[in-house]
């Protein structure tokens, strides 16, 4: 084979993020559920025919990072050889390089010419997947089961079509049907849409040469993320940070990392983390690997291209029956968007001292959840899941942005227009929460108020909030910034709610919180 053109690698490489960019536009156009269509809780990759990331949208971090592994562990248990074109296979086990069990992926099998070139992956929060409680967490959950409904690997459709009898198991054990069906065909549609670019691709250039450019794309990476981890020093780095509770008798559950650099490679040894918690709050060694290359990315100081080459300069440590590698068993929802975002700041804390102009205060690192679930009259379920941002940290030059979303998390709010037209809910209140930011030589930013007041009979609520005991920090001398706050309401009394806690709500009842302000950068007097 003749060497590859350089410049038909770049143009294969930023195909390839086209595709994945387009599937994740078919998604919000196409699905059913407000979370997809308004917060964008999705995210679309491509993998070479071995697994190997190669391709992304401008979607959701830890669903990437994880994404990274999700079809080199499904290959291990659904072998190449017995798929076929036309194939798509459905799951959400967390085995299987994956998330918590909300994040729904559809992986289609491309074929050009009956040889297998690649993947598209597809990953879709679902509003419910059955459980314990509507919406799928429950706070404190004790194992998997009281979650959701576990979907192994399973044949959702062939080139005869859907499985009518595998998605009716599935529909059958969730409580918006309705909703996960139309979002499963928006996971379907994207995933082919995707299939259409690869092959035009393939059709282009040659499938060797695309098959060869997703290895040169490999390597390249590889070579990038050397050299951006030999720029720093050698050395070895401590860092800690806390989830607000699920330690021994309730207290902050640690998360530890220590770093070591030496030369073009680094080793995250996570073993110090806390035991599995009796909560919600644990999570896979995959959302744990998928924080720490977000993390290792930032710390290049480079806007690099993120694949599978990336991967292979670092080693990733966990410990099994710790937080970060529970067991298949345990429950995971909230660790996903929780956990995660502890060891992304344990990192950080640890590179304080080393580089601190690449790095940003402590921010609203969580999902800052209200999952709302109204019964209806017919039995079947509406699902509100809202996710509030708070203030960003300060950096070096400049005060933190308000109202925003950092790090893994890339999902916007909703509407209030949309809430009000889709659900018994009135948004009372959106506002800037004035002065919650550190203060510092840079001001973290402020955060947000968002009140919502119950129009239904009844509503079930799922508080998922971090930051809410243990506040944003601040960097270089900064001040802390102000927790979350979760209030309710009812009968002219008010009560603070936990982060974490799973109620039922009332006609008339408010329910209002209150963002985190961003962690400030500098001492005050600066």
């Amino acid at each position: 084979m003749t060497p590859l053109d350089p410049f038909v690698v770049e143009v294969i490489r930023h195909g390839l993020s086209a595709a994945a960019e387009e599937m994740s536009l078919v998604m919000t156009r196409s699905a059913r559920s407000p979370l997809l269509r308004e917060a964008g809780d999705l995210s679309s990759a491509i993998t070479d025919a071995e697994g190997g990331l190669v391709g992304q949208g401008r979607d959701i971090p830890i669903h990437l990072g994880a994404m990274a592994y999700t079809v080199k562990e499904l290959l291990k248990v659904c072998p190449a050889s017995g798929m076929k074109e036309g194939d798509a296979i459905i799951y959400n086990v967390g085995a299987l390089g994956g998330n918590h069990l909300n994040d729904v992926k559809i992986a289609r099998p491309v074929f050009v010419e009956g040889r297998l070139v690649a993947f598209a992956l597809s990953l879709a929060h679902w509003p419910d997947v059955g459980g314990t409680w509507p919406g799928s967490y429950l706070a404190n959950a004790f194992d998997t089961f009281q979650e959701a409904i576990r979907i192994p690997p399973l044949p959702i459709a062939s080139a005869a079509g859907v499985n009518r009898s595998v998605l009716d198991l599935i529909l059958a054990n969730v409580r918006d049907p309705v909703s996960c069906e139309g979002d499963l065909m928006a996971q379907l549609a994207a995933t082919t849409a995707a299939e259409r670019r690869i092959r035009e691709m393939c059709a282009q250039y040659g499938t060797e040469t695309f098959v060869a450019t997703m290895s040169r794309l490999h390597d390249l990476s590889e070579a990038e993320m050397r050299a951006a981890l030999a720029e720093l020093p050698d050395g070895t780095y401590e860092g800690e940070d806390f989830l607000d509770d699920g330690g021994p008798n309730g207290e902050p559950a640690r998360i530890h990392v220590t770093i070591e650099i030496r030369g073009d490679e680094a080793t995250f040894d996570l073993s110090g983390s806390a035991d599995r918690v009796a909560n919600f709050c644990n999570t896979t060694p995959f959302i744990a690997r998928s924080a720490v290359v977000y993390a290792a990315r930032i710390m290049s100081g480079r806007d690099m291209q993120q694949n599978a080459g990336a991967l292979r300069p670092i080693t990733i440590v966990t410990r099994p029956g710790s937080i970060l590698e529970p067991g298949w068993n345990a429950a995971v929802a909230a660790g996903n968007h929780e956990t995660s975002m502890r060891v992304v700041d344990a990192i950080f804390r640890a590179m304080e001292s080393v580089i601190p102009e690449r790095l940003s205060a402590g921010g609203p690192a969580t999902s800052g959840l209200l999952a709302f679930a109204e019964p209806l009259p017919d039995s079947s379920w509406r699902m509100l899941y809202e996710v509030h941002g708070g203030g960003e940290g300060a950096r070096h030059d400049r005060d933190g942005c308000p109202a925003t979303r950092v790090h893994l998390a890339n999902t916007s709010n909703t509407p209030a227009e949309m809430i009000e037209a889709n659900y018994a809910i009135r948004v009372e209140k959106q506002a800037i929460r004035r002065d919650s930011g550190g203060k510092g030589q840079h001001k973290g930013g402020d955060g947000v108020v968002r009140a919502y007041r119950v129009l239904a009979p009844s509503l079930w609520l799922t508080t998922c909030v971090e930051r809410s005991v243990m506040p944003t920090y601040g960097l270089k001398g900064g001040e802390e910034g102000k927790p979350y706050t979760i209030t309710l309401e009812r009968d002219g009394k008010a009560e603070r709610l936990s982060g974490k806690a799973n109620l039922l709500l009332k006609a008339g009842d408010l329910v209002t919180l209150e963002g985190c302000g961003g962690g400030g950068y500098g001492a005050p007097a600066a």
